[in-house]
């Protein structure tokens, strides 16, 4: 942070408060920089800059600055100046001048109390990590605070990922192998305009987290199999499953938005996917040799991607997505062969999304059994009761559950 343009913040005051103050009352942070950028073209780079630092570090540290105001409630100005005093460490009046406030005043000089201080955390989500981690919560937490690498998925129907990383450097993008996905390239440097390059017009990769990968490898789709993806949403599994078939055998792609679909169907062409079947209607009476749940869930495990989402969040979403993680379970455990694989997945750190939901289900349904995730090719790392777990603080990925079963023949 102490590297950015703060000072090309004098003067922008009003904009600033403006901005902060739309974060604070619930617009999403990128929603509401977007508006002020494209409202005052004028900007500088630099002030462009200090502006977007400014709404996302207040908008993700906005608890932790009001500890260090003394005011749970402080308004969106000061806890600038807290940001650029506190935790940049600006002289206190350039941080008040800059900031749009009267005059600087003294910050609490000691530690934050608690783990939802320290880390900016609503309570009842910090007291929910400290349940799912135990020992680990501090840490996971803290990563949360880290922005996430841009991870590009290779499209190895076009490419393979060392020539997609020489092709990427001459369009002027660095990038360096992922840790755990062979298909994964992570960016390196700046992040570039990834939508301007004739590299994914061209369909040669796709932007997907790495521990996001290691899910659509986990289903181990074959050339030839009848593979369902039951969750497609706009299709970023879909595409790798597809890859992983060499675009042989059909591919059933549902999601109850058609829209999401319709661009399902774009970026399978880009991608040159000719055996994706989108279907229109929820799937039955089906028997295919493997399904994808990638279910609706609290999106707890990718909070890292965005400085506001957690406080966009209530505490009724650790229930919310129950019912519908049920019934996709119920039905996708109808779609599968004997002998077949059911793979259930969710980017949330919950056990009530996530093991309990799995445990349900093998009482409901015990011609099903829980295989090891990756027999044969991934670490014991990433497995922990039996399932798939990934995080930031212990991979460097988002947040992951997943569990793979087998339906007896």
């Amino acid at each position: 942070m102490r590297l950015q343009p703060w000072s090309a913040l004098t003067g922008l005051a009003p904009l600033t408060g403006d901005v902060l103050g739309r974060v604070l009352s619930g617009t999403p942070a990128e929603r509401a920089l977007d508006r002020a950028l494209r409202e005052h073209r004028s900007l500088s780079r630099e002030q462009r800059q200090a502006l977007k630092e400014a709404t996302f570090n207040v908008g993700l540290w906005r608890r932790r600055l009001a500890f260090l105001l003394g005011r749970p409630e402080a308004s969106a100005p000061w806890l600038l100046y807290a940001l650029l005093h506190g935790l940049v460490g600006v002289p206190p009046h350039e941080a008040a001048a800059w900031a749009g406030v009267e005059a600087p005043v003294a910050l609490v000089p000691d530690a934050p109390p608690s783990l939802a201080l320290r880390t900016s955390l609503p309570d009842w989500l910090a007291d929910h990590f400290v349940h799912e981690w135990g020992p680990e919560a501090e840490d996971f937490c803290a990563h949360l605070n880290v922005p996430g690498t841009i991870t590009l998925r290779v499209n190895r129907l076009r490419i393979s990922r060392e020539d997609l990383a020489s092709r990427l450097r001459s369009e002027g993008v660095q990038t360096r192998p992922g840790a755990w996905s062979p298909w994964a390239l992570h960016l390196e440097g700046e992040r570039p305009n990834l939508y301007g390059l004739k590299a994914l017009q061209e369909g040669l990769f796709e932007v997907q987290d790495e521990g996001s990968q290691l899910l659509g490898l986990l289903v181990e789709a074959r050339p030839g199999e009848t593979v369902l993806d039951l969750c497609a949403g706009a299709g970023g599994k879909t595409l790798q499953l597809g890859a992983a078939m060499a675009n042989r055998g059909p591919l059933l792609a549902y999601d109850p938005d058609a829209g999401r679909l319709d661009r399902l169907l774009q970026r399978c062409s880009r991608a040159g996917l000719s055996q994706v079947q989108v279907l229109r209607a929820p799937p039955g009476g089906l028997s295919v040799d493997r399904v994808l749940v990638d279910a609706p869930c609290s999106e707890l495990g990718s909070l890292r991607r965005g400085p506001d989402l957690r406080f966009l969040k209530a505490p009724t979403v650790l229930e919310e997505f129950v019912p519908l993680q049920r019934a996709l379970l119920a039905q996708a455990g109808t779609q599968v062969r004997p002998g077949g694989r059911l793979v259930y997945a969710t980017c949330t750190v919950n056990r009530a999304e996530n093991q309990e939901r799995v445990a349900e289900f093998l009482r409901q349904r015990p011609d099903f059994r829980l295989l090891r995730p990756g027999a044969g090719w991934l670490p014991e790392e990433f497995l922990q009761e039996g399932f798939f777990l990934c995080s930031p603080h212990r991979q460097g990925t988002d947040a992951f559950f997943a569990a793979v079963l087998e339906r007896s023949g």
